[in-house]
């Protein structure tokens, strides 16, 4: 019987040894028979993965984590920064932005080999480690910058006044400074209130308001409470108009907490003694205050709403960016 011929060929269609190769664009077969797509090419060179007429779906994990990565660490070092460690612990906050830094400073060295390969193909194909790196970046510095002010605005002064003590129905007449040195929050006694014709200001770029915290309209044996303000006189006469200083349910006052202040305050308070004649043997220096207790929750709040209102907005930001460069991609070829 004669053998059936297979015209140089396996069965399944194999070229044999000496075959001329497929044509342009052919099916070829591989060593164990199956079908393998030969690559179209043009002038003799394959073209790239993301050359443009050829699409390919683009990955939705590193989109997934364009958005992820610098939005938290926004969120956290946010936190970090805005909140109890920073005060109780301020070695260990600046370790943990130290540890940030770290992050994007890897993620900088993966863009930046990333981005040598990318400009040695001739095809450009473009990668998400770029936009991850500097999407990083501007989070960390954004965290750094937004978390201490909302430090310093709002978590600071109430941290400062929660470690105080508060003192309801204190009268300056019967009360002496030495007293209430651990004061933060106080809420005077009926009848208590600011003696502007005793006022003065001490000037120093800004002008440094004093006015003493009386009860009644006796004279006080030493003058020890004082409201405080900046640039709210004129300084060479008694016009301290400071905020709420004409408001007559305001009753307390917030302990003022600035180092660098204390000392001009109590210049200006020395200026008061010689000008009245008066003594002023410890005194204390408060913000003039409409419920105080109120104004120091009030700080906590609205740290709380700024983190978590910047949070919030910064995943729409940072998904904007994704959505925006994935477009943009596409735009291009490159999906």
């Amino acid at each position: 019987m004669a053998s059936p011929s297979f015209d140089n060929q396996g069965f399944y269609g194999q070229q044999g040894q000496y075959a001329t190769p497929s044509p342009y664009g052919a099916v070829a077969y591989d060593a164990g028979g199956f079908a393998v797509q030969k690559p179209m090419t043009m002038g003799g060179e394959s073209k790239g993965t993301f050359l443009r007429g050829r699409r390919r779906r683009m990955n939705v994990q590193p989109m997934f984590l364009c958005v992820l990565l610098p939005w938290a660490t926004f969120s956290m070092l946010f936190a970090v920064l805005s909140f109890q460690v920073h005060y109780e612990a301020p070695v260990l906050c600046m370790s943990f932005v130290a540890a940030g830094l770290v992050v994007v400073v890897l993620a900088g060295v993966l863009a930046c080999s990333a981005s040598g390969r990318w400009f040695a193909n001739a095809e450009h194909e473009p990668t998400w480690l770029i936009f991850i790196f500097l999407s990083m970046l501007v989070a960390f510095l954004s965290a750094y910058i937004l978390g201490n002010a909302n430090y310093g605005a709002n978590m600071q002064k109430y941290y400062n006044m929660r470690n105080l003590n508060n003192y309801t129905g204190v009268s300056p007449a019967r009360m002496r400074g030495q007293q209430l040195m651990d004061a933060g929050v106080i809420e005077f006694a009926a009848g208590t209130k600011l003696d502007i014709s005793k006022s003065s200001g001490f000037k120093n770029n800004n002008m440094y308001c004093v006015a003493p915290i009386t009860f009644g309209d006796v004279p006080l044996a030493t003058y020890d409470f004082w409201a405080v303000g900046t640039n709210c006189c004129s300084g060479n006469q008694a016009n301290f108009h400071c905020k709420h200083f004409n408001n007559p349910h305001a009753n307390g006052g917030l302990r003022l907490m600035s180092d660098g202040d204390r000392a001009f305050y109590r210049l200006a308070v020395q200026q008061a003694e010689a000008t009245y004649n008066i003594k002023a043997i410890h005194p204390l220096f408060f913000e003039w205050a409409l419920e105080p207790a109120e104004a120091v929750e009030g700080w906590k709040q609205a740290g709380r709403s700024e983190y978590l209102v910047s949070v919030l907005s910064y995943l729409v930001f940072q998904t904007f960016l994704v959505v925006v460069s994935a477009l943009a991609f596409a735009k291009m070829g490159f999906n």
